[in-house]
């Protein structure tokens, strides 16, 4: 059985299978086995309307009949149902099963499939509260098979119930079958909702068991570690694709870079930056020497920091940089790179490094002497 979602078109073969009505019991009249008969034909040619009006029409002509006609109108509606659903009208087509389920003398595993049809057709038609409930209803009677369970777990989610929700992912999972990308979100955002951070990442990890050669699905396995805020398990999913040789190139390797900054290994980020610059893997412009700032600076190797700011402030000529440097210099008691950075900041009008200056060691009276320049970071 194919699960409905709002957004996909009803599959007339899965939602509403038709009971033959020659079959159908009680007994009915010849002319209405045959006048049946010819809607389901006529639907089967897409004459949409015309069955349903020929439908509505019976049905309404049999109410209050006895038993045979009270089954032959429930099979009416039927009918109207599937030309409705056709006719994209699923709270109409829904109406009519509800109503052919209500017909007294209709067997309970008849209703029940009209109540599992009508469950779909209320979601299709937005109505995911009431199809919760009439599947909630269903399940009392069923267990299902995992097209039901992950369609309770949706309509669950909808309704921010959780650890419900979480039950029935759990259920669907344990069902077997490896489940659509959609589920896998679902699951995922579900189980991390509810708690179980550890079963979501477990089964975006499973996600990759059978990934092999496929560089998108790696990209689409760290991309929801990244939306269940787990940008550490996101680095590592990225660089195991990477290793494998399954992520490549310039925009993998950009990615890389920023997922390893993103994911608490700034360094290992700064490193991959500076060889990529190195070897002109990446290009050696103005944004990737300020990420390569970032990264060292992340990572608190002071030296390299400082370094690659005054690199940034050189390329950039802003005094917002070179304030950022003398900033950053200051906080590490690296007087020297802080005086040299302040007083180009303070030349190019960034108010700010005055006092920032006056605070350094020998500074307190404004005069340029005080503290020498010198060291890697305050080379001139």
């Amino acid at each position: 059985m194919t699960t409905m979602t709002p957004t996909r078109p009803l599959c007339l073969v899965a939602w509403l299978l038709l009971a033959s009505p020659a079959l159908a019991a009680p007994t009915l009249p010849g002319g209405i086995i045959n006048d049946l008969q010819r809607l389901e034909q006529r639907l089967g040619q897409s004459e949409f309307d015309v069955v349903r009006e020929r439908a509505r029409s019976q049905a309404e002509r049999l109410a209050g009949g006895n038993a045979s006609d009270r089954w032959a109108r429930a099979l009416y509606l039927q009918l109207a149902a599937s030309a409705e659903a056709r006719l994209d009208a699923p709270l109409a087509a829904a109406a009519h099963l509800a109503e052919a389920r209500s017909i007294r003398g209709v067997d309970r595993a008849q209703a029940d499939r009209w109540l599992r049809q009508e469950a779909g057709l209320r979601l299709r038609a937005g109505q995911s509260e009431r199809a919760r409930a009439l599947l909630g209803d269903w399940f009392t009677r069923h267990d299902g098979t995992s097209e039901e369970h992950w369609l309770m777990a949706r309509l669950l989610a909808a309704e921010s119930d959780w650890d419900g929700a979480a039950r029935w992912v759990s259920r669907a999972l344990a069902s077997g079958g490896e489940p659509s990308e959609p589920r896998v979100r679902l699951a995922a955002t579900v189980l991390q909702r509810a708690g179980d951070e550890g079963g979501a990442l477990s089964l975006i990890e499973r996600r990759l068991e059978g990934a092999g050669g496929d560089a998108e699905t790696w990209r689409r396995a760290a991309s929801l570690a990244q939306r269940l805020g787990e940008p550490g398990r996101a680095a590592a999913i990225w660089e195991a694709g990477w290793r494998r040789g399954v992520l490549s190139g310039v925009d993998d390797l950009g990615q890389r870079i920023r997922l390893h900054l993103a994911g608490g290994t700034p360094a290992r980020a700064a490193e991959l930056l500076a060889t990529a610059l190195e070897s002109q893997s990446l290009p050696d412009d103005l944004d990737h020497r300020r990420l390569l700032a970032q990264a060292w600076q992340a990572a608190r190797d002071h030296q390299r920091a400082l370094v690659a700011w005054r690199e940034v402030a050189k390329r950039s000529g802003e005094g917002d940089d070179w304030l950022r440097l003398g900033e950053l210099a200051h906080g590490w008691g690296e007087w020297e790179a802080a005086v040299l950075a302040l007083r180009r900041a303070r030349e190019l009008g960034e108010a700010e490094a005055d006092a920032w200056l006056a605070s350094l060691p020998g500074q307190e009276d404004g005069s340029e002497d005080g503290v020498a320049v010198g060291g890697p970071a305050g080379e001139s």
